[in-house]
Formats: structure tokens, sequence, C-alpha cells
């Protein structure tokens, strides 16, 4: 994982670039449980104080559950393998480190690109970035791809149009 300096510095990184609607209603959440094996964590994406999804260390087994039960199936040990991560995408099975990563790696990339980042949670952070304009939230509306995306995602890009079509913060 690439590095960040803290936690506290990342997530106000990450709400300053909330787009105006969402400031003070979207926050973001990570804790570690430090006198625990491994320091397991959890994360999560809150909206008016409502988690609208999660990211645990517990997704972090399930990931591995997965990969192994693939291993028994086909021999193969990939972690990478296309139908893990499209079954993965669908369920929102992230880990905490896996929020991290996708928080950093949406910091470093330009607002179009976060857009179409293969990666779903960079998609969430991007869909929310005050940088996205009105022309393009036009766009997203009027292609509707999004409407194709696992509920979990969905939800963030219709909170965001919902916003901006009526023009309102709640």
């Amino acid at each position: 994982m690439k590095h960040y300096k803290s936690w506290s510095g990342l997530n106000k990184q990450l709400s300053g670039l909330l787009c105006e609607p969402l400031k003070n209603r979207i926050t973001y959440f990570l804790t570690r449980y430090h006198d625990v094996h491994n320091s397991y964590g959890r994360a999560s994406i809150r909206l008016d104080g409502k988690e609208l999804v999660n990211f645990s260390w517990v997704e972090a087994y399930k990931q591995e559950r997965d990969v192994h039960n693939r291993w028994k199936e086909t021999g193969a040990w990939d972690f990478d393998a296309p139908e893990l991560k499209d079954k993965w995408d669908k369920e929102a099975t992230y880990s905490e480190y896996d929020f991290l990563e996708a928080a950093v790696d949406f910091l470093q990339l330009p607002i179009q690109e976060a857009l179409s980042s293969e990666n779903y949670l960079v998609r969430v952070f991007a869909i929310m970035d005050r940088r996205v304009g009105k022309r393009t939230l036009e766009a997203i509306m009027k292609t509707e791809e999004y409407k194709s995306y696992p509920m979990w995602v969905r939800q963030f890009y219709e909170l965001r149009l919902g916003i901006e079509d009526n023009g309102s913060g709640k």
C-alpha cells in the first residue's frame, strides 16, 4: 500500500474534497484495534451518522476464503482472478486496507481518471468530489452507466445526482 502520514490527515483531505451539499453529511471512519493480533481494523462511509458501507478485517478473511476455495477447485492461488474481483466488487468485500489504499490512490488521481477508475471505491470518492461539475454530472445522468454498478456504489451516485438535481442539501 502507498504510504500516508496519518488517518486524521487523510480524512481531512478526503472531507475537504466533498461537494458542498455533502460537507458535514458524509463522514469517513477508520479505527484500528491495536491490542488485537494483526491490529485489525474497520472503516466506513457514513451519511448523517448512518453507515452506508463498511470495510473490515472480516472482509479480508472472506477474500482469503474465496482465494483458498478457488485454489482447491483450480490449483491457482490468485488474489487477482477476475471472477474473484467481480464477486468482491459486487458484494463490497473489502477490508479497511482496501479502503485506505483506494483513498490514497484517489487523492493522487486527476478527477476524470478517478471517475473512470476500475476500483469502485475510488469512484465513490470521486462522485462525491467538489471538482465534479454540473456538466460531468449531467453526462453521468444521461448515460446512466452508474445504474449497472453494484447497489453499494450506486447509492453514492444516486445521492450525489439527487442532491444536484433538486438543488438541496438534504
